[in-house]
């Protein structure tokens, strides 16, 4: 068999998913609450703040309903950016560049984080602050904390939530968000929330729902958590020629500049990139045909680690660059999948004893890898994207 006409095969799978284990219903859920108040006052969180944030809350199917339905991200890279890096955000985002520009200034001295990489992270997140969620965060957490399907997981962040409110910061009623507890301008887990939030307008409190300072603020100190670089760039589009080992072209693959200009990566412009030993990848998000960047490790590192979501993430810092001026990409002429046909292609990968990882029509990291194997089978430029031709 052919690489292409084993790419194109018509492919049954079965769509089955194993079963949730047996979760507990609504009735057991008063007892455990009281079990749990125990809990946080044990590990010092004062009786008066757990009777504020618990004191009759209730089981709340709703966060059950979002959870149990909660998909996977299957858009690819140019859909996504394409809806999310509107001209109305780009100039949103311009235009609270300028209205914060001290706050940004203070922020980059005490943190090495430009202004535009928070504030494309806000305009993606909550669009500025105006669309947060409003669920309430303790009993959807308390709720998901009882059920089965990751209960230590949101018995932690329960517990940094009533911390965050013992220290100060917010009172419960406050706290509203998505269903999974998120809170803020960020969507900061509480978790995050308390070990990151900073109170920079100085009101004596880490407040981010409705301070921009401090939320900002609080976003560059978790970036720099993460191994942020000041000075150093993140994402810069690039122009492939086809000379470049696309074997090599991958995120999870670092090279000195100097390797990829020797192999024929140019600025977009046509100027020749720096033939120096600064890290970086070669990211080809909608594979070889279509737009190119060099990921630096602020990319690699922490971008992914904020979300490891890919396209997420190249949207986030995309977004970023265009707010610190630069072009709109050039879109290339790339072949995107289907989330049908990327599940299709997963099958006939793990068929053939590929490491997919979860059949769910993403082309994630196990994907990418099984792509790029089977095509270096088969002799192909293997730049981890297949190709629908038939």
């Amino acid at each position: 068999m052919t690489a292409r006409a084993g790419l194109c095969a018509a492919v049954l799978f079965g769509s089955a998913s194993s079963a949730l284990a047996a979760c507990p219903g609504p009735a057991g859920f008063g007892k455990w609450l009281q079990g749990f108040k125990q809990q946080a006052i044990a590990e010092g969180i004062s009786p008066q703040t757990v009777a504020s944030a618990l004191n009759g809350v209730t089981y709340f199917p709703t966060a059950i309903a979002h959870d149990r339905r909660q998909g996977v991200f299957a858009q690819d890279f140019l859909t996504f950016q394409g809806r999310m890096v509107s001209n109305n955000r780009l100039q949103v985002g311009k235009a609270m560049l300028r209205k914060y520009a001290s706050v940004f200034n203070r922020i980059e001295q005490q943190y090495g984080v430009p202004g535009p990489v928070m504030v494309a992270y806000w305009g993606l997140e909550t669009d500025f602050g105006k669309v947060m969620g409003n669920l309430p965060s303790i009993q959807s957490l308390a709720t998901l904390s009882y059920d089965c399907r990751r209960p230590e997981e949101f018995r932690e962040q329960l517990m940094y939530a009533l911390k965050v409110i013992d220290r100060g910061d917010l009172q419960p009623g406050q706290m509203r968000g998505p269903a999974h507890g998120e809170v803020g301008q960020f969507q900061f887990q509480p978790k995050t929330y308390y070990n990151y939030a900073v109170d920079f307008d100085g009101d004596g409190h880490r407040d981010l729902v409705r301070s921009a300072p401090d939320s900002l603020a609080s976003a560059a100190n978790y970036l720099r958590s993460k191994g942020w670089q000041p000075g150093q760039p993140w994402l810069e589009e690039v122009r492939v020629s086809g000379n470049v080992p696309w074997d090599q072209a991958d995120v999870t693959i670092r090279k000195p500049r100097a390797f990829w200009a020797q192999n024929g990566v140019t600025y977009r412009n046509g100027k020749p990139i720096p033939a120096d030993n600064l890290q970086a990848s070669l990211l080809l998000p909608m594979g070889r045909n279509g737009p190119a960047f060099l990921a630096y490790p602020n990319f690699t590192t922490v971008y992914l680690d904020w979300n490891n979501s890919l396209v997420y993430s190249t949207t986030a810092a995309y977004y970023a660059t265009r707010l610190a001026g630069a072009p709109p990409l050039n879109r290339g002429n790339p072949e995107p999948f289907t989330a049908a046909e990327t599940k299709q292609l997963q099958t006939l990968l793990a068929r053939q004893g590929f490491d997919v990882g979860k059949i769910d029509g993403v082309i994630g990291a196990g994907t990418r890898e099984a792509i790029r194997a089977m095509q270096i089978k088969y002799g192909l430029p293997a730049d981890s994207i297949p190709v629908m031709s038939c």
